[in-house]
């Protein structure tokens, strides 16, 4: 194999879609694609311009919802292409081409279903709805990219895409994400292997962010039924 010294753009050699719900300062929905994202735990790590709008608005009321699409969401992540929240438009957003718009869902001919403890609505059609809050931000190199650690609180998951016969397990084989690879967008293919790291029970894996979760649950019932 030849390798060649190359200096691409972009480094997306492949990584999940987000969509990612926030709220404007007016209270409706902000709904941004988003791929720089990846997942430790209960903890999400999102790369997000600075000047974007949904980074304002993690920023200003710290809560969000990462929803994920399955690769038939293509067409409507697709529509919100080139759209931003933000208005007027960054210049350098607008020498890409983006334009400002104020209705994301329907842009996407997508449904806002209302979350159990954030304010910013899920997005009914994605399988995987993860509602989170903002726990610490980070500039990146000038500061034009800032990384946002999110701490998951509640997880929804379509019943089609669970393990039959357990209770916390997602079937690898049924959950089938978008994937954005340099700008343009891929579904999964068959399983190619089998892992060695799969016989390690996911239950080993759980930290202390799950009981967290659950207890703040507790405490917010003790405290409607007061």
């Amino acid at each position: 194999m030849r390798h060649t010294r190359m200096e691409p753009g972009i480094l997306y050699f492949g990584t999940p879609v987000v969509l990612l719900s926030t709220c404007n300062e007016d209270g409706s929905a902000n709904l941004a694609p988003m791929s720089s994202a990846f997942w430790l735990g209960w903890r999400g790590m999102l790369g997000l311009g600075a000047r974007a709008k949904t980074a304002e608005n993690l920023l200003r009321t710290g809560e969000c919802v990462l929803n994920l699409p399955s690769d038939s969401l293509a067409p409507q992540v697709d529509r919100l292409a080139l759209t931003t929240g933000s208005d007027p438009v960054p210049p350098r957003k607008a020498e890409r081409g983006y334009v400002h718009e104020g209705d994301k869902f329907a842009r996407a001919g997508l449904t806002p279903l209302e979350s159990e403890v954030v304010a910013p609505p899920r997005v009914e059609e994605c399988p995987v709805h993860l509602e989170a809050v903002l726990e610490a931000s980070h500039p990146v190199g000038d500061g034009g990219v800032l990384a946002f650690e999110v701490r998951i609180v509640r997880v929804h998951v379509a019943d089609e895409i669970r393990l039959p016969g357990t209770t916390d397990r997602i079937d690898p084989d049924r959950w089938r994400p978008l994937i954005m690879s340099f700008q343009q967008f891929y579904g999964l293919g068959p399983r190619v292997h089998p892992s060695t790291l799969a016989t390690i029970p996911e239950r080993l894996y759980r930290g202390p962010d799950i009981e967290r979760a659950r207890e703040a649950e507790v405490l917010a019932r003790g405290a409607a039924g007061r």
